[in-house]
């Protein structure tokens, strides 16, 4: 996008990625049924023509340091799979480089081991995100989150008995405790109690604008100005736009206009 920058800026490279699912390992409602499904008709699971999902296709994209994009999408385009594929779940590799480290958020009320404290959880979480930090800075971390969150009462509880609101408002404490290379950011203010809100929107715009480049999914068309510089448009298995943030938020708009009624909020 920008054409004065050098090699040396890009963050992430992705090269002709086509991400496709095969919706045939999916059409079972649960593992059990999977298995009954091979066992009791074994012709229709081994010779039926398998249903497959094309999400995006021969998509070039490429994010440079100090950039902030919007990935911006109705629901179903792909804007999460692809941000999937770059943090390697799905296995590519050839298609997509990443230079330097990545941390990407997705479920923020996700419970690692419900079983377990809310501490013990969050020095797992700790533990998986920084990964590359001593054990002295990874306790830095966990206790500055503790303090953050305002849930020391409840930290030794187990984290089964928190409320949706107080997992994410732990999980997002320690997601932006440290910037990194490239931050991915999928709806992440989602479920935070209303009161915690601000105070956790301060401290996540300030880890992006430390981090060296951020792709972030929001419907909110209010933060996305607010922290982006560049909007991206997805949709029909490709990049529908590439721009500045209010010429991308006009195009997604008035391109999408009934489902923006919707999905886009101001």
């Amino acid at each position: 996008m920008n054409s004065t920058s050098t090699s040396k800026d890009i963050i992430l490279e992705i090269k002709n990625l086509t991400l496709t699912f095969n919706l045939t390992l999916f059409q079972s409602k649960s593992i059990r049924d999977f298995f009954v499904e091979i066992i009791t008709t074994p012709y229709k699971f081994f010779f039926h023509r398998s249903s497959r999902l094309e999400v995006v296709k021969n998509l070039d994209f490429i994010v440079r340091k100090g950039e902030r994009v919007g990935l911006v999408g109705i629901n179903g385009a792909g804007k999460t799979s692809l941000c999937r594929s770059i943090t390697g779940m799905y296995g590519i590799k050839d298609e997509i480089t990443v230079h330097g480290k990545l941390r990407a958020i997705f479920d923020t009320a996700s419970v690692v081991l419900p079983e377990l404290s809310g501490r013990e959880n969050a020095w797992i979480i700790t533990n998986i995100l920084y990964s590359h930090l001593s054990k002295k800075e990874r306790a830095e971390i966990v206790e500055d989150s503790l303090e953050f969150s305002e849930l020391k009462e409840f930290i030794d509880q187990p984290f089964k008995h928190y409320s949706k609101g107080m997992k994410v408002r732990l999980f997002l404490s320690i997601v932006s405790a440290k910037p990194c290379d490239l931050l991915i950011l999928d709806e992440v203010f989602n479920g935070a109690d209303a009161f915690f809100n601000d105070k956790i929107s301060k401290r996540i715009k300030d880890v992006i604008h430390n981090s060296g480049a951020v792709i972030f999914i929001s419907h909110s068309e209010e933060i996305i100005k607010e922290v982006c510089n560049r909007v991206v448009v997805l949709g029909g298995k490709k990049i529908l736009f590439d721009g500045s943030v209010e010429d991308g938020l006009s195009f997604y708009r008035e391109k999408y206009q009934d489902a923006t009624q919707n999905e886009l909020q101001p």
